[in-house]
């Protein structure tokens, strides 16, 4: 900075780098967005031909007629919608939870036992690929309850990131901070809880929030297979809105769960950066 009275140096009109990652922060999405608007215009109004452009509504119809009216009829407008999404994120989140205590304490074990490591990882790897939908039969056949079989379709799909990130994050504990922990005489789990642990919370942290996106996907996927009476959960509702092609109710309820997934993700990011923002730093490009 130039001293009172002189000219000002070049470095005066150097715009402060904090404030131009936010400016690229800011802009960077809304340009995407715009493209996406762009694109979805071109597409439903003139790629799509005339016969079919019911299917695509355009973004204006779908914010008039799918978030613009609160309730049109037995299960159109946002109303019904917002009720559906709310049940798929109770689903969504109780399923996580489960996943969570399940996972990270599979993990644990995992790290702890070699022989138990090799003797698990095959059926996570099989859990992982099987298709949701060969295993629905059988879900149906062994789980009583609605409710408990969207449970479980949610913890099948999420459980494998968890374990995999946290086991990775268990085991990669620098090797001179475990002899230190030898040499101290320290016990399994006082190794575990604070040497181990703290230093696989980044890692951890990944997987919760990969398991987050999936718990949704898992919670909307539940609803398609497992409902009973009425329509509950936002899959379900949008399986309806399929079936009677209203296409801007359609539109609005995808649109509706996948915020519901973005926000569960951000949510985790920030408990990530709230537990180890402190003393964890990841730099990109340096």
């Amino acid at each position: 900075m130039s001293e009172v009275g002189l000219a000002p140096t070049p470095e005066d009109f150097v715009p402060d780098e904090k404030n131009r990652i936010k400016l690229s922060d800011l802009a960077g999405p809304g340009i995407v967005f715009v493209l996406f608007i762009g694109v979805w215009y071109l597409l439903s109004s003139v790629i799509l031909p005339k016969h079919k452009r019911f299917l695509l509504p355009t973004p204006d119809a779908v914010i008039t007629e799918g978030f613009g009216v609160w309730r049109s009829g037995e299960r159109r407008g946002l109303q019904p919608i917002l009720l559906s999404l709310w049940d798929s994120a109770k689903i969504a989140l109780l399923g996580l939870a489960i996943t969570i205590v399940i996972g990270m304490s599979i993990a644990i074990l995992m790290s702890m036992r070699r022989w138990l490591e090799r003797a698990t990882w095959p059926y996570l790897v099989a859990i992982q690929s099987a298709p949701i939908l060969a295993l629905t039969p059988l879900i149906r056949a062994l789980v009583e309850g609605t409710q408990r079989q969207r449970l479980l379709v949610v913890v099948l799909i999420a459980i494998f990131p968890i374990v995999s990130n946290t086991l990775f994050g268990l085991l990669s504990a620098d090797k001179s901070q475990h002899e230190l922990f030898t040499l101290q005489g320290a016990s399994r789990w006082t190794r575990l809880a604070k040497l181990q642990f703290p230093a696989a919370l980044p890692n951890i942290f990944v997987g919760l929030r990969i398991s987050a996106g999936l718990a949704v996907i898992g919670a909307v996927v539940g609803d398609f297979y497992f409902r009973q009476g009425g329509v509950v959960g936002i899959g379900a509702q949008i399986d309806v809105y399929r079936a009677k092609l209203w296409g801007p109710e359609l539109i609005a309820a995808i649109i509706l769960a996948s915020v519901l997934g973005l926000v569960v993700f951000l949510l985790f990011g920030w408990l990530a950066k709230a537990a180890i923002g402190k003393w964890h730093i990841t730099t990109r490009g340096q």
